[in-house]
């Protein structure tokens, strides 16, 4: 892929996405070559299949495909240069590893620049093993960061139940799965989906979260901030943070 977008002479680096990073609409940018920013996000939106490090920064700049223009371009290249430094790095799985399945759930409230949406991230684990992440951008504009946080748990909920149900195919039967978060809000909103003036407005969909709860499908714990894996998923990050969190998730330098 470096070769291929002529990027060998480029200088690594350490992050794939700066924390000044703050792509919105240009309208006064320069336009580039739309067949080459489509081009490289292709080939980076394929890598993500094996590189979780790489997903929230990509997909941000998957939103700005349809009128690419210097300041995105520089935004992929920078990925690039981050992937020529750390080629060295994949996802260390080890063998015999157990069935405990946690799923860890984030969100960047108001997070992106163009419309104030907010970012969820999911990744599930079993054992210590990383088997399934996602990065999407929310539907719908939350009002507050409870309301952000309790979306992204409920997609959490979502993957933990098909997590569930997969494993069934397998003869594998998990009764409770366990779904870590970081905001006292929005946990005691799940365990106790009161109707109140912070979270009217959310809507019914969200309280099946609420339901599964109940019936013991899932269970909810609080995880610090620091120690949430999904947070990778959801902003960029300092050098520090995002080394512990990437690590977090299993990758590793590879052993021949």
């Amino acid at each position: 892929m470096v070769k291929r977008f002529r990027l060998e002479d480029s200088k690594p680096i350490k992050t794939p996405m700066s924390t000044k990073t703050k792509l919105t609409r240009d309208k006064e940018g320069d336009s580039v070559d739309n067949t080459k920013y489509r081009g490289m996000i292709g080939s980076l939106l394929y890598l993500t299949a094996s590189r979780p490090d790489i997903v929230f920064s990509v997909c941000l700049c998957v939103r700005f495909q349809e009128d690419p223009k210097t300041s995105y371009l520089e935004a992929v290249k920078r990925i690039f240069r981050y992937i020529k430094g750390t080629t060295h790095l994949g996802l260390w799985y080890l063998k015999g590893f157990g069935i405990e399945t946690i799923v860890y759930a984030d969100s960047d409230h108001a997070g992106d620049y163009v419309d104030r949406k907010s970012t969820s991230g999911v990744c599930t684990f079993m054992g210590c093993c990383l088997t399934s992440w996602f990065s999407k951008k929310q539907t719908a504009l939350a009002i507050s960061t409870t309301k952000a946080k309790h979306v992204s748990a409920r997609k959490a909920c979502q993957q933990a139940l098909w997590m569930k149900q997969t494993l069934v195919d397998y003869d594998i039967r998990i009764y409770d799965i366990l779904i870590m978060r970081d905001n006292k809000g929005a946990i005691d909103l799940s365990n106790n989906p009161v109707q109140h003036l912070q979270t009217k407005d959310i809507e019914i969909r969200h309280h099946f979260l609420s339901d599964n709860v109940q019936k013991g499908n899932i269970s909810i714990e609080k995880v610090s901030s620091e120690d949430n894996m999904a947070d990778i998923l959801t902003k960029p990050l300092k050098r520090e943070t995002f080394n512990y969190l990437r690590l977090g998730l299993g990758m590793m330098e590879q052993i021949d």
